[in-house]
């Protein structure tokens, strides 16, 4: 039974095919490349089965690395072309008509596992080849120590059969004897090993101790000595050897000979360079991954005195945009081709470019001048990013906001520094993209309390780490204490008080405005119940207590119901409570805005427009919106403090106060710091003020003080 043309078997077998074209050159066995294509055809048939089969099994692909270097197939090249041709053909001719990213995951999972596999099966034929190394070296060893009254029939039989190279040199250094394995590890022939002295094998990697080890052993202060190290071969390739180097004695005791044992690990120490590398480097890129470009940060942040380092730390603009429109497959080769541009920037020693992941990128340079130097290389960066990149006829156009940390080697660790600079690249990004920012410390620190204050702040609240002052509002007619306003203040564990500006704005962009309001609403009517209690009621009112309301709160569906619930479970008259919006809050607003605000107004519950004045006030606005109180701001009284006050202030504030009256509302004054500007506040007619010149603000018993004062007389 033959199969169809065109036919799942006659696509495998092409597949079969190809795969034994791209090895067979570098492979160690005598098979011709039609038999290794037979030996091929089952292990394709079983990745195309792993691929295709419903639940993915990862063990297909370490058998079939496995069943490689059964197959004498331990080049490492073997393997990388196997990966190379799994990668390039596995679905294209195997893969049905399946999901074609699904498969391409899949045929991913197989060439790591396949890798796995046959990384573990070298290492396990390894470990039984140094089984045999033992064994041959103690039988040449014992041979050679016993040498001279050993018959040379035996000596030959251990010395030629053994798997390893063997080599016996003249305390001198002069090479005396080689066997055949030795003499295959370096080529050339024995003439190029044998009569050439020992001390002529240097190599540039050679370990410091190599030399000293070997001048101990030949002086006899040393017995044997283990070491790793390379060789020259005569046609200019390296050769990896595990080498071991034992002194023989005569029957005296005296040193006679060296007797090299010489173990191959070219193949294996390319394998693991191979590992290695894709453990540092980027799969979609080719660029150093994370993991490298720590272990360089941190090398660089170690160097000596007069070494700087600089880092650019780059994040395109507008890049998810692209991949969620276009499709990640677009994502992805436009970020090989940005990764390309990149690398082209940094061609200087001292400089390199690697990928932290997604979008992100960063490019490093290190030297006695980086300061001049990472500048340039940012603005080559911005430069290579300007040319739109085409893909599939359409052009991008791609740009990336950068953050830049430059600074002598030795002062910050890596996660420092590179905070540091994604703190920079937001505040670029935040400034419109494409363009780069320096990093500053005194802006990092104020991000980084700023982040950790907004994460702290939910806890805070649970915490009770909140608490209120309270500011005195004074009757400007007679000096007496008509209420306070309620003011939140955070005490944080580190830093001390925090004034509301440090942490509403905060509250207001977490949502943790509303439940915070709630709370200072609650306590605040709480603390005014108690007033009343303790000190009765005016006769011209109760002491009131003014709440600010944030514009957050405006819009949140249970402001007026929560205000409602908390006076009613509190006890306190709805004309005892005072809330303060600012202007700003309420500019240009709609009915839909506003008509929390009038219910509350209607139940007897005071609107004060806080802030007056900072904005662009409309006043026919005021017609239509539910407040009983404006509240001028400071910078009405501040042209007041000097003598004679400015004449256009006070025009100003009597043309405001005219105006509210009119309209029924009263005004307050904040920012109130001298008697003259009481003084002058109060002829213009305004009705209520605050300010340091009264009191600061405070706990609430020192209204209790200031109120009993009043009260007394």
């Amino acid at each position: 039974m033959t199969a169809e043309p065109d036919g799942p078997e006659d696509r495998l077998r092409r597949f079969a095919t190809i795969w034994s074209r791209a090895i067979y050159p570098v492979t160690a066995t005598a098979v011709t490349r039609p038999e290794l294509e037979g030996q091929l055809l089952p292990l394709a048939r079983r990745l195309r089965d792993a691929l295709r089969a419903r639940a993915f099994d990862a063990g297909e692909g370490k058998g079939v690395g496995a069943a490689l270097v059964e197959g004498h197939c331990t080049d490492p090249e073997a393997l990388s072309r196997t990966l190379d041709v799994v990668e390039a053909y596995l679905v294209l001719y195997c893969g049905g008509d399946g999901s074609q990213e699904e498969l391409q995951a899949r045929s991913a999972r197989l060439q790591h596992a396949a890798a796995a596999g046959f990384a573990q099966a070298l290492r396990e034929r390894t470990l039984i080849e140094q089984e045999a190394i033992s064994r041959a070296a103690l039988n040449a060893h014992t041979f050679v120590a016993d040498a001279l009254h050993a018959s040379e029939a035996r000596f030959r039989a251990v010395f030629e059969g053994a798997a390893i190279g063997i080599g016996i040199a003249a305390l001198d250094g002069t090479v005396l004897e080689v066997n055949d394995a030795l003499v295959r590890m370096f080529g050339g022939g024995e003439r190029t090993v044998r009569g050439r002295k020992i001390v002529e094998w240097t190599h540039p990697d050679d370990p410091p101790q190599v030399w000293q080890l070997y001048n101990e052993l030949i002086r006899g202060d040393r017995e044997h000595y283990r070491i790793e190290k390379a060789f020259q071969r005569p046609d200019g390739t390296a050769l990896w050897t595990n080498l071991t180097v034992s002194l023989l004695r005569d029957t005296d005791g005296r040193p006679q000979y060296q007797l090299a044992l010489i173990e191959d690990t070219t193949e294996r120490r390319l394998l693991n360079l191979r590992l290695r590398y894709e453990a540092t480097h980027d799969a979609l890129t080719g660029l150093p991954n994370r993991t490298l470009f720590f272990e360089r940060l941190e090398k660089a942040l170690s160097g000596g005195d007069g070494m700087r380092f600089g880092l650019c730390y780059l994040d395109l603009d507008g890049f998810k945009t692209i991949n969620d429109s276009l499709g990640h497959a677009i994502g992805d080769r436009l970020l090989v081709e940005v990764a390309d541009r990149l690398q082209a920037c940094a061609t200087a020693p001292g400089e390199m470019v690697a990928r932290l992941g997604g979008d992100e990128f960063v490019a490093l340079t290190t030297g006695p001048d980086t300061a001049s130097e990472v500048d340039e290389l940012a603005g080559r960066i911005l430069n290579a990013l300007s040319t739109p990149i085409r893909l599939d006829g359409r052009e991008l156009t791609v740009r990336g906001s950068i953050g830049i940390v430059e600074g002598p080697a030795g002062e910050r660790g890596a996660a420092e520094v590179l905070r540091s600079a994604d703190i920079t690249m937001y505040r670029a990004k935040s400034a419109g993209g494409n363009r780069y920012e320096m990093a500053d410390a005194e802006v990092d620190a104020r991000t980084i309390t700023r982040h950790g204050l907004t994460t702290a702040l939910p806890a805070a609240l649970e915490r009770g780490e909140f608490f209120i002052e309270y500011q005195p509002l004074v009757h400007l007619g007679d000096g007496s204490v008509s209420g306070a306003e309620a003011l939140v203040r955070w005490s944080h564990p580190q830093h001390g008080v925090l004034g509301p500006d440090r942490f509403i704005p905060l509250a207001e962009r977490t949502g943790l405005i509303v439940p915070l309001g709630r709370w200072v609403l609650e306590e605040s009517v709480r603390q005014a119940c108690l007033w009343q209690e303790r000190y009765g009621t005016d006769p011209a009112g109760p002491l009131r207590i003014n709440v600010n309301l944030s514009p957050c709160q405006l819009t949140h569906p249970g402001l007026v119901s929560d205000t409602v619930e908390i006076l009613e479970r509190v006890g306190l008259a709805p004309g005892a409570l005072c809330l303060e919006v600012t202007e700003s809050a309420l500019i240009g607003a709609d009915d839909d805005l506003l008509k929390p605000l009038r219910r509350l107004a209607e139940m007897g519950v005071d609107i004060a427009l806080d802030d007056f004045g900072t904005g662009y006030s409309n006043l026919a606005n005021l017609r239509r919106l539910p407040v009983s109180v404006l509240k001028l701001d400071r910078s009405f009284t501040q042209g007041m403090q000097q003598f004679p006050a400015d004449p256009v202030d006070l025009k100003i504030v009597e043309g405001i106060v005219s105006l509210a009256h009119s309209l029924d509302l009263a005004v307050t004054v904040e920012g109130v710091e001298t008697g003259a500007q009481a003084e002058q506040l109060r002829d213009l007619g305004c009705d209520t003020a605050q300010g340091w010149y009264y009191a600061r603000p405070g706990p609430p018993e020192r209204l209790h003080e200031l109120a009993l004062a009043d009260a007394t007389g």
